[in-house]
């Protein structure tokens, strides 16, 4: 599949340095807001991609509708060098494997990183072709409260540790040939979907 920008929606060049933020944003938050602006700061990124997805296969409840939190998530995150995107859905993907190597096929010459929070990269290895993620972009690793010792001790970060970059060397992730990963601290906020979703329903 060759995406173009009527089907998606945005525009990507090539050597662009595009991150890609996935979750289902069921709400999204100040949280999010400030993993991107980090990760677009310390990774020296020009875009982020928030991929809002259909539904996450590791819970077992779905989220709101779709539209409802693209359109939250629009109002939040304000930063021109953000999109907001429901490309998941268009492309009938509901893992990070796949929905990867179709933006990699339809954005050639893109250079994109995978970011995540460390509590993600604690449970890596129980998603969907967790291997082709890993060697198939960069990926950036961002610090969250209580998960950096998880996270430093799992799996993937056992596996590949010969592929981990030293965060000084995050400005140049985007660059780097994959597997290659980076984990850097940053200023945390204790905010969560799971737990506004808890509010709400009080």
């Amino acid at each position: 599949m060759r995406w173009n920008a009527y089907e998606t929606g945005f525009f990507l060049r090539a050597g662009q340095r595009v991150g890609l933020l996935g979750g289902s944003f069921d709400p999204p938050h100040a949280g999010h807001v400030h993993i991107t602006r980090e990760a677009l700061k310390r990774f020296q990124l020009d875009r982020v991609i928030w991929l809002v997805s259909p539904g996450n296969p590791l819970k077992p409840q779905g989220p709101a509708p779709m539209a409802e939190r693209i359109a939250a998530a629009r109002r939040l995150m304000s930063d021109p060098r953000v999109i907001v995107s429901g490309i998941e859905a268009l492309a009938g993907t509901r893992h990070t494997a796949r929905t990867l190597a179709l933006l990699r096929h339809g954005f050639p010459g893109v250079r994109f990183v995978w970011l995540m929070g460390a509590d993600n990269l604690a449970q890596l290895h129980r998603w969907e072709d967790w291997h082709s993620i890993m060697t198939g972009v960069p990926v950036g690793v961002l610090a969250r409260p209580g998960s950096r010792m998880a996270a430093r001790e799992s799996v993937a970060a056992s596996v590949y540790r010969g592929a981990r970059l030293p965060e000084r060397a995050a400005p140049r992730l985007a660059l780097a040939a994959a597997p290659a990963w980076c984990f850097v601290n940053m200023p945390m906020i204790a905010l969560s979907s799971t737990q506004l979703r808890a509010a709400r329903a009080e």
